[in-house]
C-alpha cells in the first residue's frame, strides 16, 4: 500500500469520526448524555465573564467574578430561635413626652413674641407660641359692648358711693362701707373680664419641650374652639401602636423591633382590652437612636415571642426570589458552583430571618451577593 493511499484512508477515517460526533450531538434525543455525564440536549448559557447557568439549574461563578461581586458565605447551624409575629403599626406621639396645642375658643391668630413657630422648630415648655384674639358675631359683640357700658356705669356709681361713705366714716356703720368696697371690687373685676373678651387676647403656651411636628396656623387665621394648632414631639421618644387579633399575644411578647428600621428600641407598654375596628391595640415605647420617625408613619413591628422554633438564622438579604416568585437561598457546593434551594422562612428581627425548611446543617449559604447570582441566566 503506497503512502499516498494510506494518507487518503486516514483522512477518510478522521472525517467519518467527526461526522459521527456531530451527528450524535445534532440528533441527541431527550435525556441523552455525553461520555462525561453532561446533558447533550440542554442548552448551556454562558456569559463573557465565564458566568454559566448549568442545565441542572446551578450556577458556575469563577473566583475572579466572586471577588468582583463581593460574594460572601456563612456556615449554617441549626439552633432554637424565638417565634416571631409581624404586626402592622403606626408611629404616634408619646403623651408623656409631647403634646397637642388646641384653640380654647374661636378667635383670630396673632404672632407671639418670637413669631409663629414652624414645623421642625424647637420650643421650650411654657414658651408663648401665639395669641388668640376672641371673635364673635355682630349681635354678640353688640350685647357685650352694651354689658360693658352698663358695668362701667355701675362701677362709677360704686366709686362715688364708696367715697361718700368713707367721708362719713364714724357716723355710718362700718359694715356699709365694707359692703360698698366689695361691690366696687366686683364691678371692677367684671369690667376687666368683659373688656378682655371684647378687645383682649389670650396667650397660648407650649405644653412640653420638643420639636414642632405639625403647624396649622397662619397670621390672621380664624380658628374655632378645639382646632389643632400644633403637635409637639420629642424625636427620641415616640410611641408605636400595633394591632393584633390575638388577645393573648401581648403576654407572650419578650422583645420587639421595627422591620427595616434599625436603631429603634421598642419596649412593650401593654395591650388594650377593647376592640378597635376588629383588632386590639398593642402599644410600644420607641427610643430612636439616630433614626428619624414621623408621626403617622406606618411601620411593621416584629415581635419576638416566648415560643421557640428550630431553624437556621441568616441575614434577610440572603433570601431572594426565583422566576416562580418562591423564596430561595444560594448554597455553595464547590469552589465555583452555587445552587438554589427553595426555603421557608420566618422573620427574626429587623435584619435577619430563620429558615425553618429547605436547608441542611453545615450548608454554606451566600449572605452577600445573592441577588447578583440570582440574575445569572
Amino acid at each position: 500500500m503506497t503512502k499516498k493511499h494510506m494518507k487518503k484512508q486516514s483522512f477518510s477515517l478522521l472525517t467519518l469520526v467527526v461526522v459521527s460526533v456531530f451527528s450524535t450531538l445534532a440528533f441527541a434525543g431527550p435525556g441523552a448524555h455525553g461520555p462525561n455525564g453532561e446533558h447533550l440536549d440542554a442548552p448551556v448559557a454562558a456569559s463573557s465573564g465565564g458566568l454559566t447557568r448549568l442545565p441542572d439549574g446551578s450556577v458556575n461563578v469563577p473566583k475572579a467574578a466572586q471577588r468582583r461581586m463581593a460574594i460572601r458565605t456563612v456556615m449554617t447551624n441549626e439552633e432554637a430561635h424565638p417565634l416571631t409575629a409581624e404586626l402592622n403599626g403606626r408611629v404616634g406621639i408619646d403623651p408623656n413626652a409631647g403634646g397637642r396645642v388646641q384653640a380654647p375658643f374661636a378667635g383670630r391668630i396673632e404672632p407671639g413674641p418670637k413669631g409663629l413657630p414652624v414645623a421642625g422648630q424647637h420650643v421650650e415648655k411654657g414658651q408663648v407660641l401665639l395669641y388668640v384674639r376672641p371673635v364673635a358675631g355682630a349681635i354678640e359683640r353688640g350685647n357685650q359692648r352694651a354689658q360693658l357700658v352698663e358695668i362701667q356705669s355701675n362701677r362709677r356709681l360704686a366709686e362715688q358711693r364708696v367715697k361718700r361713705l368713707e367721708s362719713l366714716e364714724g357716723t355710718v356703720p362700718q359694715k356699709e362701707i365694707e359692703a360698698a368696697r366689695a361691690e366696687l371690687t366686683s364691678l371692677t373685676g367684671r369690667e376687666k373680664a368683659v373688656s378682655a373678651s371684647i378687645g383682649g387676647n389670650e396667650a397660648i403656651t407650649a405644653p412640653a419641650s420638643g420639636v414642632i411636628a405639625a403647624a396649622n396656623v397662619l397670621n390672621g387665621q380664624i380658628v374655632e374652639a378645639k382646632d389643632v394648632l400644633f403637635d409637639i414631639i420629642d424625636p427620641d421618644r415616640m410611641v408605636v401602636e400595633a394591632v393584633t387579633t390575638d388577645p393573648a399575644l401581648a403576654g407572650r411578647i419578650e422583645a420587639a423591633t421595627l422591620a427595616n428600621v434599625p436603631g429603634v428600641e421598642l419596649s412593650l407598654l401593654g395591650a388594650g382590652r377593647s376592640l378597635r375596628e376588629g383588632a386590639l391595640p398593642v402599644s410600644f415605647r420607641a427610643k430612636a437612636k439616630g433614626v428619624v420617625l414621623a408621626v403617622g408613619q406606618p411601620v411593621t413591628v416584629i415581635a419576638k415571642l416566648s415560643d421557640k422554633v428550630k431553624g437556621f438564622a441568616i441575614p434577610a438579604e440572603a433570601v431572594v426570589r426565583n422566576p416562580a416568585n418562591e423564596p430561595i437561598v444560594w448554597v455553595k457546593l464547590s469552589a465555583e458552583r452555587f445552587i438554589a434551594r427553595p426555603v421557608e422562612t420566618r422573620p427574626l428581627d429587623s435584619g435577619s430571618v430563620v429558615v425553618v425548611k429547605g436547608l441542611e446543617p453545615e450548608s454554606r449559604v451566600v449572605v452577600s451577593g445573592a441577588a447578583l447570582i440570582n440574575q445569572i441566566r
